[in-house]
């Protein structure tokens, strides 16, 4: 089958050569040129696309990457995958969708299946992308919502065995999108109406984003009382039911975290509800490096003025060099209005905004662990007995201390 994959990030790219390796001849479109320079170069920038396979898939014709939207032509199926981020008010942005929808509507003459893998509100599929597309084109499309499950860096989960929620306008479109994921996804899940599959990946999120909250809030408490809130975590997690261990952080990062739940409360503000949990969760783990910062300042004798102080990890998750929503970014914001002297350790991320990554340094006054890549060798601190305070809620075999 000849399918169009629209946007190439880490989500469109993991699709379009998985669905490659599938068999497919797959047209992989995006707007950044760089980008698509870097793929036809057969340099992967995504965790698990080895660029040795990518390379015999350019090679073999069965991925096409370009920046061309008159290749989407003659695809039987249309795939879009593109950002779907907030916007400074922290509503909805969906001018990448719109352009998406737009494109297809103008160069694709035969008739299609329209997929949309963006994490939208319930209700997009059936009132903001048809209908862009519906009055621009009088081809006969059809049309289905799968929303992405792409966890980068996971070694465990990926493309093929993480089930698959499904859902077209139509019994057909429904019936034609499970027929094409099956042949790249071993387990599908048909949901009664792509509002439920919309929803379905919002409230993932939002679960997340919410228990991230509840644990961030526990460590403000703990530190209150006096007592460690990732030890209590730990030894709650003993109980073998009806508990699931999340720890505390200066906050949550990526795409789907800080980003999908502001969609569900969206749609509930446009129904009229208010999403009481979901805002106060948001707003909670927005706080945290406020709350970091003020606490590292009252540990360091109440002042960070002229304190040398090196982050390591600015990426928003370990094993990833994606900074999308990173509170790193934050926390270094923070620091530096409070008047320390920064510097960062990242050697996947390597540069940001013109500054480059550097070698971790023991001649600082403070380390910050805050995304342990295993990149990162922390016995350098170790060994120089350098002052480190652990800000990550990912585990680390360093013996320091969770500082939250």
């Amino acid at each position: 089958m000849k399918l169009a994959v629209i946007g190439q990030g880490y989500v469109g790219l993991t699709l379009a050569i998985g669905a490659a390796n599938a068999g497919h001849k797959v047209v992989g479109l995006d707007i950044n040129k760089d980008l698509i320079n870097q793929l036809l170069r057969g340099s992967s920038y995504v965790p698990g696309i080895e660029k040795l396979d990518l390379k015999k898939l350019l090679e073999s014709g069965n991925y096409h990457p370009t920046t061309s939207s008159s290749l989407l032509d003659g695809a039987e199926a249309i795939i879009i995958a593109v950002p779907t981020p907030l916007n400074s008010n922290r509503k909805p942005e969906l001018k990448h969708l719109e352009s998406a929808a737009i494109e297809i509507a103008k160069f694709v003459s035969n008739d299609s299946l329209i997929i949309n893998e963006s994490t939208s509100y319930p209700g997009t599929l059936r009132n903001f992308i048809k209908p862009i597309v519906t009055s621009r084109s009088d081809v006969n499309f059809q049309y289905a919502a799968a929303p992405e499950r792409i966890d980068p860096g996971n070694t465990l989960w990926n493309l093929s065995n993480t089930p698959r929620v499904i859902s077209g306008l139509t019994h057909d479109a429904t019936e034609k999108t499970i027929e094409l994921y099956k042949t790249f996804c071993s387990s599908i899940y048909r949901a009664s109406s792509p509002e439920v599959a919309e929803a379905s990946k919002l409230f993932e999120n939002s679960f997340r984003q919410i228990n991230i909250a509840l644990a961030n809030e526990f460590s403000i408490i703990s530190n209150s009382i006096g007592f460690s809130a990732n030890e209590a975590i730990n030894a709650a997690a003993t109980k073998p039911f009806g508990f699931m261990e999340f720890f505390p952080s200066i906050g949550v990062g990526g795409h789907c975290i800080p980003v999908d739940p502001s969609y569900l409360s969206y749609a509930a503000e446009l129904s009229g509800v208010k999403a009481n949990f979901i805002d106060l969760a948001n707003q909670t783990n927005l706080s945290m490096v406020k709350h970091v910062t003020t606490k590292i300042k009252a540990a360091m004798g109440g002042s960070l003025k002229d304190l040398r102080i090196q982050i390591a990890g600015i990426a928003y998750k370990s094993g990833v060099p994606d900074l999308r929503e990173s509170p790193a970014l934050l926390l270094i914001k923070e620091l530096s209005l409070a008047g320390a002297i920064l510097t960062w350790c990242d050697p996947l991320v390597g540069e940001f905004e013109g500054v480059k990554t550097t070698d971790l340094d023991v001649s600082i006054d403070l380390g910050l662990i805050v995304t342990p890549h295993k990149e990162i060798d922390f016995n350098i601190w170790l060994n120089s007995n350098t002052k480190v305070f652990d800000l990550s809620a990912d585990s680390n075999s360093y013996g320091w201390p969770k500082f939250l």
